[in-house]
């Protein structure tokens, strides 16, 4: 069985098996997927945007693109912590 790790690169994070990992996702959209998971690195990146970006493999703009969609909505971003 292989095993996923889940934001690699930040300490404490937590080892989970696929078949732990997929209950979790089952009956959510992409969209509320990725939200949950750009929320999720930002808050373990304490907010810092550059950081997070290098985890998800995205560019500093689509974050912040998608950050300004999140919080428009009115969902609560992490906010970047020194």
């Amino acid at each position: 069985m292989t095993t996923v790790h889940v934001a690699a690169s930040e300490p404490g994070a937590q080892f989970l098996a696929p078949n732990q990992i997929v209950p979790l996702l089952i009956g959510a959209t992409v969209d509320e997927v990725e939200r949950e998971l750009v929320l999720q690195t930002l808050a373990r990146c304490d907010g810092n945007r550059t950081r997070a970006s290098r985890v998800l493999g995205l560019s500093v703009r689509t974050l912040r693109n998608k950050i300004k969609l999140y919080a428009a909505s009115g969902i609560e971003v992490p906010a970047y912590q020194d």
